[in-house]
């Protein structure tokens, strides 16, 4: 198993070459960049290559992109105004795609081979507008990523547009290229018992999922807890990711960033990152 982490853990605080070193002195051998202008501009050529630099001398590798939620500079994901592939009104489509091919266009410089996707914001709700919007968009975007060698994959949210069954759905009917992000803690939120949420989230995407993000929860709100921290069971959950073709899963850890005064160190969270990996790999194993 690849010991990979997301920057989404640093979301707030720029990537520089400094924060990047901590993460393999942590033991990590790669990363997801989350596409936020104030962590990483992604539209700027020179920072781009400075973080190629540093990956490439700290021997850190670039497993994917996370694409930009937000379409100005805001410093969280949750904030600024959203940047959505369903976005009905035709100015406003063409807008975001033209800043989610940017994104993209990060591999000119940077390569890596998967980027990461939501269907629309965390409460987008089925619209035969929306859906078609969203093909329209994909369409174009993948066209643009397979000249750039990048594999566009649907990342399941808490949405009902973003929910497995929904994303299954639209892959099928419209017959697009795409494979799949398999979020666990995303699928611990879903309605049903407990015990079969993963294994319910799961199925519908299982042949399609190329990657997986890895974070807890205790079921109730998308806290990005470290596994083993909430109510997921793990040991059920690992049988589960184990089934799917793709034998070499990369499995990405998503953790959710500390702040305020009290917040611990980058180094201190980097570490519980760690400790939570190693006890997840000895499991797997």
């Amino acid at each position: 198993m690849r010991r990979l982490l997301s920057t989404y853990l640093f979301i707030s605080r720029k990537l520089t070459r400094e924060l990047l070193g901590q993460i393999a002195a942590a033991g990590f051998e790669g990363v997801e960049i989350f596409c936020s202008r104030a962590h990483f501009d992604y539209g700027n050529r020179a920072e781009i290559r400075n973080i190629g630099s540093a990956l490439a001398d700290l021997k850190l590798t670039l497993a994917s992109l996370h694409a930009p939620t937000s379409r100005d500079l805001s410093a969280t994901r949750e904030g600024g105004q959203p940047l959505s592939i369903c976005e009905v009104e035709r100015v406003r489509r063409i807008e975001a795609m033209d800043e989610l091919k940017r994104a993209i266009d990060v591999a000119d410089d940077l390569p890596f081979s998967r980027m990461i996707f939501h269907m629309g914001g965390s409460r987008e709700s089925p619209d035969l507008r929306k859906r078609d919007a969203a093909f329209s968009t994909l369409e174009h975007l993948i066209l643009h990523a397979k000249h750039a060698g990048v594999t566009i994959c649907l990342e399941n949210t808490t949405s009902e547009m973003g929910s497995p069954s929904y994303l299954r759905s639209f892959v099928d009917d419209t017959r697009l290229p795409l494979r799949f992000n398999f979020d666990i803690g995303h699928a611990n939120l879903a309605d049903g018992a407990e015990g079969d949420r993963i294994e319910s989230g799961f199925a519908p995407l299982r042949d399609l999922v190329s990657s997986v993000h890895v974070h807890d929860n205790h079921g109730e709100k998308d806290e990005h807890l470290p596994p083993y921290d909430g109510s997921i069971d793990w040991a059920a959950a690992i049988t589960i990711l184990k089934s799917a073709p793709e034998k070499d899963l990369p499995l990405m850890l998503e953790m959710k960033e500390k702040v305020g005064p009290d917040a611990p160190t980058a180094q201190a969270q980097l570490e519980a990152a760690r400790k939570a990996l190693d006890r997840l790999e000895e499991n797997w194993d």
